[in-house]
């Protein structure tokens, strides 16, 4: 079994939050991939650089000045504190972007409605290369950054590429993805944060959304998960990041997503 695990979320731009969930992936048994988002940090060093950050429906508009900023930030400071993070924890990890081993190529985002910039839509995972990691004792540790054949850098949502790099290795290996936040779980109260939805099935997940319990940026992280699902990912959670070990082994943490 490949643990895939995607950390996001307000936890990334905390050091204490993250010191310590970097403490719990680090003791994952077996090989195990990282995912991580980019947080507000990009954010705040584009705004120190006079760069605007421009979003509609809370996605971020990538254009050149951006795609800059969240290479530096995702792939360069972000990844390398991360990857340093666990080599402190004697986890020997490697950070990429989908640039490197060409491990995760993506195509930008077709016109329609909204330019969104250098955002990727992923294509295919390499997922030979990654496995050769694997095989090395090696943990890859993905920024959110993709590419094309162009020569692009391109702004991925690493919702999507940690649902794809599971989907693309489990049919090398029996995959199990695990996505951690700051909440407990998919809530049916987002103020109340023990309102936790045990498990998600296709069903129960349209109803919440008509009635309006699931909605705005839950939404994505679930169609990935379920998608993940169908194409062949053994299991998928989405849990807080305090309880990754007790989602990882006795799967009673977080909310658990099933077809």
């Amino acid at each position: 079994m490949v643990n895939i695990v995607k950390i996001g979320g307000n936890v990334i731009d905390n050091p204490e939050k993250l010191k310590s969930f970097l403490g719990e992936f680090s003791k994952i048994k077996g090989p195990k991939i990282l995912i991580h988002g980019g947080g507000k940090i990009a954010t705040k060093i584009a705004k120190d650089l006079g760069i605007e950050t421009k979003m509609v429906e809370g996605r971020r508009i990538t254009d050149e000045a951006m795609r800059d900023v969240v290479t530096m930030v995702y792939g360069g400071l972000v990844n390398k504190q991360i990857v340093a993070r666990l080599q402190a924890n004697n986890c020997n990890a490697i950070g990429l972007t989908g640039a490197d081993g060409k491990s995760i190529l993506a195509q930008k985002r077709p016109l329609k409605t909204i330019d969104y910039g250098f955002v990727g839509d992923i294509l295919e995972v390499n997922s030979l290369f990654i496995k050769s990691l694997l095989d090395a004792e090696i943990v890859p540790v993905f920024a959110p950054l993709t590419f094309d054949m162009n020569g692009n850098m391109l702004n991925t949502n690493a919702d999507t590429q940690a649902s794809a790099v599971a989907t693309g290795l489990s049919s090398l290996f029996p995959t199990n993805l695990v996505y951690c936040f700051e909440k407990k779980g998919v809530l049916s109260d987002p103020e109340n944060e023990d309102s936790v939805i045990s498990e998600l099935n296709p069903e129960n997940y349209e109803s919440f959304k008509r009635q309006g319990v699931i909605y705005e940026g839950m939404i994505p992280k679930l169609d990935n998960a379920f998608a993940a699902l169908r194409s062949g990912v053994s299991q998928v959670t989405i849990c807080h990041a305090d309880q990754l070990q007790m989602a990882l082994e006795k799967g009673n943490a977080g909310t658990k997503i099933t077809l």
